[in-house]
């Protein structure tokens, strides 16, 4: 009853909230991607998704739908590998960005070990900057890394496949008073920091005068500090932890734009690049859970 090409470009879609972004994962045109998502939802006889000129939003059925797409998607992969007989073996250097790690991904990468066990799978968690050197040093195999607002028209190679796109905002403690004729407390990640290079440069924009209130390279650390009160840091607004809030528009505080999260691979080839593209699969598959908490 529905096609895995069109649940794939449907999920493509919810994951990046636009038609725009979907086709360029998929390496399709605008108009297949609305086409697929079209017939999908004529199969299932219910909109998927509200949309206008300026946004696409989920449905209730878009939203149920999302869980049943993922597990046709999986048994599809299990059969096809199952009667394909291919089994996929060797080791694997996975790294993704810090930001993951109280989300849904490691659920993903259970996920993916029991359907590849002879798999060698090693985690990395770093900072974006750190991850994109080490898979150019040959480090790594695959990240799930930050990428600056929505990057330039360049290939997967260059660009990598987006897996969610969200906005950057500013969080800290509930009743956190950010005074504007004093400095901003930062809390910030050390160079080479996506985050933190957007807020001094927004800041910078602005004119607005800052200060360096804490400094790690560990995100608990980061949030622990936040909690505390002793500053404000740049942060996804869908990935906001526990205990910290947006800070309010009357601090004046500058817009900080988009950021999003792709996956990018290595250059080995054989079993290695099999692995990295049925994780990178599963991790597509599973995207939207990235940025909902554990």
């Amino acid at each position: 009853m529905y096609e895995p090409t069109q649940l794939r470009t449907f999920l493509a879609v919810a994951q990046t909230l636009s038609f725009t972004q979907a086709a360029r994962r998929l390496g399709v045109r605008q108009s297949t991607v609305s086409q697929h998502v079209r017939r999908l939802e004529e199969a299932t006889g219910r909109p998927l998704f509200s949309r206008d000129t300026h946004s696409v939003e989920l449905t209730e059925d878009g939203e149920a739908m999302l869980g049943f797409a993922r597990a046709i998607l999986q048994a599809h992969e299990r059969a096809a590998a199952w009667f394909g007989g291919t089994r996929l073996r060797g080791r694997l250097r996975f790294g993704a960005s810090e930001d993951f790690v109280t989300t849904r991904l490691p659920e993903i990468l259970e996920s993916f070990r029991r359907e590849h066990p002879e798999v060698d799978l090693e985690l990395t968690v770093e900072l974006s900057g750190t991850l994109q050197a080490r898979l150019a040093q040959g480090r790594l195999d695959l990240i799930l890394a930050k990428r600056r607002g929505e990057g330039g028209e360049g290939g997967e190679e260059s660009e990598g496949r987006l897996v969610w796109q969200d906005s950057l905002i500013w969080i800290g403690a509930p009743g956190l008073r950010v005074e504007p004729d004093r400095p901003v407390p930062l809390i910030l990640f050390p160079p080479p920091g996506i985050t933190r290079a957007r807020a001094l440069e927004a800041l910078q924009a602005q004119g607005r005068a800052w200060r360096i209130a804490c400094t790690s390279s560990s995100l608990s650390a980061n949030v622990a500090a936040a909690r505390a009160g002793l500053g404000v840091m740049a942060h996804t607004r869908g990935l906001v932890p526990e205990g910290l809030v947006p800070v309010p528009a009357r601090a004046g505080l500058p817009e900080l734009g988009e950021v999003g999260f792709v996956l990018l691979r290595g250059r080995r080839g054989g079993a290695t690049q099999e692995a990295a593209d049925a994780l990178a699969e599963a991790i597509l598959a599973g995207g939207d859970r990235l940025h909902r908490p554990r």
